[in-house]
């Protein structure tokens, strides 16, 4: 099933007939570019895909379809064109979604995280208002569809729509990551950017350009983004770490002072 989405500025459906859950493993390369080449390179990413002109966008497109085997990118009478990203969902916190109640293979009624439909969507298929959290699949990869107009804030807020994920968006983003000298490198995309875009001018090659969605790391809590439910059960994870980390320092202590009331009793004629 190929679910679509409307966007405000953008097109962004979340392919079904691609795998949901996959490993993806970078290539170890051992050919590297002369340092003016890579540093040329930077400065063409930094500055961002330029304007191109039919002919231009054309034969670009053509360029890349030539190098896939499949999924390639499709240019429209309006001038837009699109394609298919893949996005690798590396969350290392777990996320809360709606739970729905349907009927099980022998008849009974089960619950179980609403994440992806499995043929039960209308009939058949009851909807509890009931939040759950779990961790989703580590690593597990999802192509979307989308449009050249199509934003990173829509291409985060189409994939927590996917996986009805309830957490407020800000509290992801998207990174793009490319593997140099045999390190992994990220850098967050800013919500304006437009990803099918960037693929294009970079081209398929995932050591050159992968999408990944990840926790929004800014340096500082955004507690405005979390419920309040969420805010009290942080304090009761704080209270138990306090007491946690008090047990080990009561117990360490003991310990010495053991150690010198055996020492203290040994002096003693």
């Amino acid at each position: 099933m190929t679910g679509s989405n409307s966007m405000s500025s953008g097109y962004c459906s979340l392919d079904e007939e691609g795998e949901d859950v996959a490993f993806f493993t970078a290539k170890s390369s051992f050919f590297r570019q002369p340092p003016k080449l890579v540093k040329q390179k930077e400065v063409e990413e930094e500055r961002g895909p330029k304007a191109l002109s039919e002919e231009e966008l054309r034969a670009k497109i053509e360029d890349y379809n030539s190098t896939v085997s499949e999924n390639g990118m499709k240019l429209g009478a309006d001038g837009l064109y699109t394609g298919f990203i893949k996005v690798h969902l590396r969350l290392s916190r777990p996320v809360t979604v709606l739970a729905v109640e349907g009927t099980g293979l022998d008849g009974q009624a089960e619950r179980r995280p609403m994440t992806v439909s499995e043929g039960q969507e209308g009939a058949g298929a009851g909807f509890s208002e009931k939040r759950t959290s779990f961790y989703l699949p580590s690593d597990c990869v999802k192509q979307i569809h989308i449009s050249s107009t199509t934003t990173v804030r829509e291409v985060i807020q189409g994939l927590l729509k996917k996986f009805m994920v309830q957490d407020n968006p800000r509290k992801f983003a998207l990174y793009r990551q490319t593997h140099r000298d045999g390190q992994d490198l990220f850098q967050k995309l800013p919500l304006v950017e437009c990803p099918l875009a960037l693929r294009l001018v970079v081209g398929p090659d995932p050591e050159l350009l992968s999408f990944v969605l990840k926790e929004n790391e800014t340096g500082e809590v955004e507690w405005h983004a979390f419920s309040v439910p969420e805010l009290q059960n942080f304090l009761v994870i704080l209270e138990k770490e306090e007491a946690e980390r008090v047990r080990l320092v009561e117990q360490r202590f003991a310990v010495y002072r053991q150690s010198l009331q055996k020492a203290l009793r040994e002096d003693q004629p």
